[in-house]
């Protein structure tokens, strides 16, 4: 190709498809290189109604694919470069049946494939960049499923691309309603619903458990065996200064214990 493609600082941008495809492939590693992998915040923390529901899931998506042998790419606030796309990060994402290896972006041209699932937690800020451009942006993007969980109403709103063939098939989304209380992501094959005013993600009746719980069942598990263990250890030295004082007793009535 001629010059070298150039990347905007102030809108960083993965290159179109047509340019990508021309270029060499040294070309192509010195470009997904040189992308942003951090983005300017564009508005302040959200505090632990954000984080703790964001990092809670992705450790159980992460635990449920990693226990079932399946290589589900789990990643959150990653930067996501579509071909010549604004850059944007997720609060949460999957990507069914590739690498887990590390990385510094998802750039789709680069991986072969765009995204698979995306979620959002919305706490405070424009509601509405969540909820309506977001929506607009994925769907035209081609994501299968988006989802949006605002802790603070506890609300869970869930969206599909409409199926192949249906009068709104292509780049829209369609709503997906509830059952039970539970909005069913065919993308992942669980479902998500509230528990306690939590987002959590459900195989059938369970829910998948996240980090927190799995490190209390486990230290609950390792306490109960060394209690046993402790226990089982008391048993034995009471039983043997039983012992002890039964021989004693018939010591001192001239019998050897030794010869019972």
């Amino acid at each position: 190709m001629g010059a070298p493609y150039e990347i905007d600082p102030d809108d960083p941008r993965a290159p179109s498809m047509e340019v990508w495809a021309a270029m060499t492939p040294e070309q192509r590693r010195r470009v997904v290189a040189s992308l942003p992998s951090e983005l300017p915040r564009a508005a302040p923390p959200e505090g632990d109604p954000h984080s703790i529901p964001k990092n809670r899931a992705r450790e159980a998506l992460d635990d449920w694919f990693s226990r079932r042998g399946r290589s589900v790419y789990i990643a959150s606030e990653l930067p996501v470069y579509y071909p010549d796309e604004r850059v944007f990060a997720p609060d949460l994402i999957a990507v069914l049946d590739v690498s887990k290896h590390e990385r510094m972006s998802w750039v789709v041209a680069e991986e072969g494939q765009g995204l698979d699932f995306v979620l959002e937690i919305h706490v405070a800020g424009n509601r509405l960049k969540d909820t309506r451009d977001q929506v607009e942006k994925l769907a035209r993007l081609g994501v299968p499923e988006y989802f949006v969980f605002e802790p603070l109403a506890r609300r869970i709103s869930g969206h599909r691309l409409s199926p192949p063939g249906a009068p709104t098939s292509g780049r829209t989304y369609e709503p997906i309603m509830p059952q039970g209380g539970r909005w069913a992501s065919t993308v992942l094959e669980l479902e998500l619903g509230l528990d306690e005013g939590q987002l959590r993600f459900f195989a059938g009746v369970a829910p998948l458990p996240h980090a927190r719980e799995l490190i209390d069942r486990l230290t609950g598990m390792v306490d109960d065996a060394i209690g046993r263990a402790e226990e089982e250890s008391r048993r034995a030295e009471e039983e043997s200064r039983r012992a002890e004082r039964l021989a004693a007793k018939l010591r001192e009535l001239g019998v050897d214990p030794d010869a019972l």
